[in-house]
């Protein structure tokens, strides 16, 4: 499953947390025959399951997961003989047991059941969606929810094989996880019945039930027969991403040396959905914007994202559908090596999109949590149904995704793969865990790669490897030393008891590689001559922050266009901001090294600087130094924007009008430039008047810096144009996203009300809420809607992101005293899912306000250097 922004999948509860618990496994499912019957005028569906299973020890009673399910008839047939089964229902703990006279011998049995449930509108289990007027059936179930829609046993070690079948109205077509069998009349007039091949064996998280009137485009590759569906006014914009589908098909074919498994590929972009895409066997679903790409007006940005979200879900066809974790504390099984194998994909089709630097960034986000004391170690023990969609974060995506990296870059690429390829068809159709991975591929490999990983996986935190290079004489003497890094400002010591081995690459002045263990507290090396200047973390393949000297990273900056490659600038820039933000480099050291790479043509580059400076302003600037420090912004990075010019030649490439971009939000926005805000008002004009007006790549950052200053009447053209935009949905985020950077208080107010109207779907309610609790000229009113709606709120928002992505906005706020106001009043107003989230946004307020208090006063003097 991909997330919303990539971070969290949890879910809002007012009910005690429902337990995850753990079925018995003297009972165990072989085969599931479904049938459905979903009723989209009245919201309720009526089913039918048979489950054919294995009974290993002799027992009266069976239990297994149902969760807003009424049961009806109930028996199951063993050695010959059916009897009625009792059924007791445990609602906290999602079961129900099934109890009979006679006891069930070992060997195969037969249960059989009659069920109906409401087609819910929280976007999980069988749900309703709406889009032109009409209704959907369509459905969520990772990680918990399949027991919302069918009694199943529904953990992701009890595989399965499916036969399913759904009968619908005559108007309507079906879609499920195996090839179309058979579609025949009835069983009621005007409904037809539709009957879908047998499924390999698999989890039943990954069944899916689509019903309405999709529209698909049909293509294929290799045999696999691929379509693209959607709402029928959509399939104009489906061509895109059936490409992708094509190419990363066979790329993962190849890769693996397994052919696709599943048979068919349906991909479906869905009105109403929580998550970004969820990879259900067969038949993937999507959030329509990540799906969706307008073939004359999308935008690089968009390309890119719907190609690396049908890579990421295409890659877990083999990684997490094909092999599936045992248990839920090794989702990083799942979701870390689906992140990890989309960026192949990408390079291998779109080398100029230059994955390698995406990749970087990735890391880097990742540290964002995994500096916190909060964090999680990969591997996290769970339980509940909570605990479970709050590990569906930057943890077990990006992080994961980061070490294999690391790993990959230590063993070599095509040795790594064959490891992979091992792991794969060892535990193809059936489940493992990390240390099976990590086993399987270090004896296949001959390389230690369960002792780099093993510590990745299950100690929390990111390394910090320093660097003390020195010349004595005539020779060179590099000590790396290693801890883990403490994100924020503190006199305590680091842990250090804590050590990994880490894969360090070191690149020489000369440009030569030297790659070792780092797998102690510290280690020193001597080279003859005296050669200074080495860059730790060649390639930036290394989930590791580096630390120098202020004076070793400023000669690293003044030759890093000539010396380093872009994703090592871009990484040197990264951990640079980290080391910052911990107190370890002043503020100043900081910014003169973004000076340096002011004119550095990478658009990752411009684009990290442009909202590390953003954040700089916001936190380290004080409001009496932010003209003097936006004026600095303006001279140095102005000139890059006019020579780029705005909006640029219609013909220039991605790259350039990616960086034109964030050149334009960095001077307009940051900088403070009234020219080119109203610059960016006129081109804002002109694009609602005519969408040609403007690059594709440019239009969405230029809707935000015009509405910086943007009035009442601007913001009704914006609204305006929004509700005549349903059908094209990248156009139609560009213009939502943007009503949350109108500064006007009045208008700020108009966007939270608009926020929870009917005219805004479930999904994109906390989006636009989050988006305001992040801006710092909306965040105290943004808050006081929160706190004084939250009931509307629960109420509205309770499934994926939700209410926990506005607990985790809140984290956006800088002083003690707002801690205290967010700790009361989630005292008062617990939000059980997100507890991690909440003491992870509690913690990221109170290190801001350290970064405030410490970098702050350096930032005057930095700037008062400037002006002599």
């Amino acid at each position: 499953m991909r997330t919303v922004a990539a971070v969290l999948v949890v879910f809002l509860s007012h009910a005690a947390p429902a337990a995850a618990q753990r079925l018995p496994d003297a009972v165990v499912p072989v085969h599931y025959t479904l049938w459905f019957a979903p009723d989209l005028a009245t919201a309720t569906f009526r089913g039918r399951a048979t489950i054919d299973v294995e009974v290993r020890n002799r027992t009266a009673s069976v239990t297994l997961n149902a969760a807003e399910i009424r049961f009806g008839d109930v028996t199951i047939a063993s050695g010959g003989y059916t009897q009625p089964a009792r059924v007791a229902l445990d609602e906290a703990n999602e079961t129900a047991t099934l109890t009979v006279d006679r006891a069930l011998a070992k060997g195969p049995a037969s249960i059989q059941i009659a069920f109906t449930g409401t087609l819910n509108d929280k976007l999980r289990g069988f749900y309703l969606s709406t889009s032109n007027g009409r209704r959907y059936a369509v459905s969520q179930m990772e990680a918990t929810d399949a027991r919302r829609a069918f009694p199943s046993f529904d953990e992701p070690a009890f595989k399965a094989t499916f036969d399913i079948s759904l009968a619908v109205n005559a108007a309507d077509t079906a879609i499920s996880n195996g090839a179309q069998l058979s579609d025949t009349p009835g069983p009621e007039p005007g409904t037809h019945t539709v009957q879908f091949a047998r499924t390999p064996r698999m989890s039943t998280y990954l069944v899916a039930l689509l019903v309405g009137d999709f529209a698909c485009r049909s293509g294929g590759t290799e045999g696999v027969m691929i379509r693209i569906c959607s709402t029928p006014d959509k399939l104009p914009l489906t061509g895109f991403a059936l490409e992708a589908a094509e190419r990363q098909v066979r790329f993962f074919s190849d890769y693996t040396g397994i052919p696709y498994p599943f048979g068919k590929l349906d991909i479906v972009g869905l009105p109403d959905f929580a998550a970004g895409a969820m990879e259900n066997a067969g038949a993937i679903t999507f959030r329509e914007e990540y799906l969706l790409a307008d073939p004359d007006r999308g935008s690089v940005g968009a390309r890119k994202t719907i190609a690396s979200v049908v890579a990421h879900e295409i890659a877990h066809q083999w990684f997490g559908n094909l092999v599936t974790m045992r248990w839920w504390d090794d989702i990083w099984l799942n979701e870390g090596f689906a992140t990890w194998m989309e960026s192949k994909a990408l390079a291998a089709w779109h080398p100029e999109w230059h994955a390698d630097l995406d990749e970087v960034d990735e890391a880097q986000g990742a540290v964002a949590t995994d500096a916190l004391r909060t964090t999680r170690a990969v591997r996290t023990p769970v339980t509940t149904a909570n605990e479970i969609n709050e590990v569906f974060d930057a943890i077990a995506y990006q992080k994961t995704a980061a070490v294999l990296r690391t790993a990959e870059a230590f063993v070599g690429s095509e040795l790594f793969r064959r490891g992979v390829m091992t792991y794969l068809r060892t535990f193809s159709y059936a489940n493992a865990t990390g240390d099976d991975f990590w086993t399987t591929v270090a004896r296949a490999t001959g390389k230690p790669v369960d002792r780099i990983m093993k510590p990745y996986i299950e100690r929390p935190g990111v390394p910090l490897v320093s660097v003390n290079e020195r010349c004595v004489g005539n020779t060179t003497t590099l000590t790396l030393s290693q801890e883990r890094f403490a994100g924020e400002p503190s006199p305590r010591a680091p842990d250090s008891s804590q050590t990994w081995a880490i894969p360090v690459c070191v690149k020489a002045a000369d440009g030569s590689v030297r790659c070792e263990l780092l797998d102690r507290r510290a280690r020193a090396r001597s080279f003859p001559g005296c050669v200074q200047g080495s860059f730790v973390n060649a390639d930036a393949r290394g989930y590791y922050l580096t630390a120098y000297s202020t004076s070793d990273l400023a000669a690293l900056a003044d030759r890093a266009r000539t010396t380093l490659t872009p994703p090592e600038r871009l990484s040197l820039l990264g951990d640079s901001w980290w080391l910052t933000r911990a107190g370890r480099y002043d503020v100043g050291v900081y910014l003169d090294l973004t000076a340096s790479l002011a004119s550095d043509p990478t658009p990752s580059i411009t684009q990290r600087i442009s909202s590390t400076l953003a954040f700089t302003a916001d936190v380290m600037v004080s409001a009496t130094d932010r003209p003097r420090f936006e004026a600095w912004i303006r001279a140095g990075f102005g000139p890059e924007l006019a020579a780029l010019g705005l909006p640029g030649d219609s013909g220039d490439s991605d790259e350039t009008q990616t960086r034109r971009a964030a050149l334009l939000s960095l001077v307009g926005s940051t900088g403070g430039s009234p020219d080119v805000r109203q610059r960016a008002r006129m081109m804002a004009l002109q694009y609602i008047d005519d969408p040609r007006a403007l690059p594709a790549t440019l239009a969405a950052t230029v809707l935000n810096v015009a509405a910086l200053d943007g009035d009442r009447a601007l913001y009704d053209r914006y609204l305006s144009r929004l509700q005549t935009l349903a059908g094209t949905p990248e156009e139609y985020y560009r213009f939502l996203n943007a009503l949350t950077s109108f500064r006007d208080p009045a208008l700020v107010q108009r966007t939270l009300e608009f926020a929870i109207s009917p005219q805004v779907r479930t999904q994109d309610a906390s989006q636009l809420i989050g988006g305001l609790l992040s801006r710092p000229w909306a965040r105290d009113a943004a808050w006081v809607f929160v706190s004084t709606r939250w009931d509307t709120l629960t109420r509205r928002l309770d499934g994926f992101q939700g209410v926990p992505a506005i607990v985790r906005s809140a984290g956006g706020f800088c002083s003690r005293a707002n801690a205290d106001q967010l700790r009361a009043f989630f005292a008062a107003h617990p939000v059980q899912v997100a507890e991690r989230t909440l003491r992870q946004s509690l913690e990221r307020i109170e290190t801001c306000a350290t970064i405030r208090e410490r970098q702050s006063p350096v930032a005057t003097r930095w700037l008062d250097g400037q002006a002599r």
